[in-house]
């Protein structure tokens, strides 16, 4: 016959003092719930029961009524465990995590100091398009409820059509934006790749070939300022004449203008000690060495050959 077993004794130790950084943080915890029930609690203290009751009766009134709701589960998400928390909006309001997380950002969103006097106007749109309006910025939604626009739309607008007609539109808006964003960022990286680029070789020595393109950058330059005087300005001249009648009436701004034009001329022949007109008729070296290499490539239509004409000579 075994022995009977005896009963085992727990040792409980002394109560020991919390570690300091521990009191900190639950300090600041208690802090935390306490702002927020001073800004959604409405003066009343934390009640798990009356909470979830509120709530549910929130959830069956209009999109308001839906902000209300949302302001509940916000309370109850700063005051529950985690897994306590979700056990309530799944079992007792019967919300999946996903529309409890929407509602309380609405919440959050539309009842923001900046949005609290427009939550009216807002609210009479409906829950759905709360949905979809909450992730625009609140400038934006401020401007919208005084008579402004989102996304080109008018208040009216958003009311009149469909929450899916809202969705796409938000969603094309945003899309373009992004890709305007994203377009601006690559050209700036760009521009800055180059300015890097142009920094390293700035100081480096140029060879001939790098003399001709520069040479021919600057000619493209000349080509288009001297294309902008003759085809715009002179078209805008024009213009301002057919229309007006009477150009000497516009003189004195239109020679102003010339003049600026002249003067920034004069300033760059000062700067590079540039004659007033092309002295030399010496024809560059690498012109002839174009020319050159054309005549080498050269050959004769095919009856032309053995006629004399191609060294020169005369054909009797």
């Amino acid at each position: 016959m075994g022995r009977k077993a005896l009963p085992i004794t727990a040792e409980i130790p002394p109560e020991q003092p919390l570690a300091s950084d521990l009191m900190n943080n639950l300090n600041a915890l208690a802090e935390h719930q306490q702002a927020i029930m001073d800004k959604y609690g409405e003066g009343l203290p934390y009640e798990r029961e009356r909470i979830v009751h509120e709530a549910r009766f929130y959830m069956a009134q209009s999109a308001e009524a839906m902000l209300e709701a949302g302001k509940r589960l916000i309370i109850l998400k700063e005051n529950e465990p985690y897994g306590e928390f979700e056990s309530v909006i799944q079992n007792q309001l019967g919300l999946e995590p996903r529309i409890a997380r929407k509602m309380a950002q609405a919440a959050i969103k539309f009842l923001s100091p900046q949005l609290e006097n427009q939550r009216k106007t807002f609210s009479e749109l409906g829950r759905s398009k709360l949905y979809e309006l909450m992730l625009e910025d609140d400038d934006d939604l401020v401007a919208l409820a005084e008579g402004g626009t989102i996304a080109g739309l008018t208040l009216d607008e958003v009311d009149r059509m469909s929450v899916r007609e809202l969705k796409a539109k938000l969603r094309e808006t945003r899309d373009s934006l992004e890709a305007s964003r994203r377009l601006a960022n690559e050209k700036d990286q760009k521009i800055n790749e180059l300015s890097e680029n142009r920094l390293l070789n700035q100081h480096r020595p140029l060879g001939e070939e790098g003399i001709r393109q520069l040479r021919e950058e600057i000619g493209l330059v000349g080509f288009d300022v001297k294309a902008m005087l003759m085809g715009r300005f002179r078209e805008g001249l024009e213009k301002l004449h057919s229309h007006s009648g009477d150009i000497a009436s516009h003189a004195d701004y239109l020679a102003g203008l010339l003049n600026d034009i002249d003067f920034e001329i004069n300033v760059l022949r000062s700067d590079f000690a540039l004659p007033h007109h092309a002295t030399s008729e010496t024809v560059p070296d690498w012109v002839n060495a174009d020319a050159e290499a054309e005549d080498a490539d050269f050959q004769l239509p095919e009856h032309l050959r053995g006629t004399g004409q191609d060294s020169g000579e005369e054909v009797e």
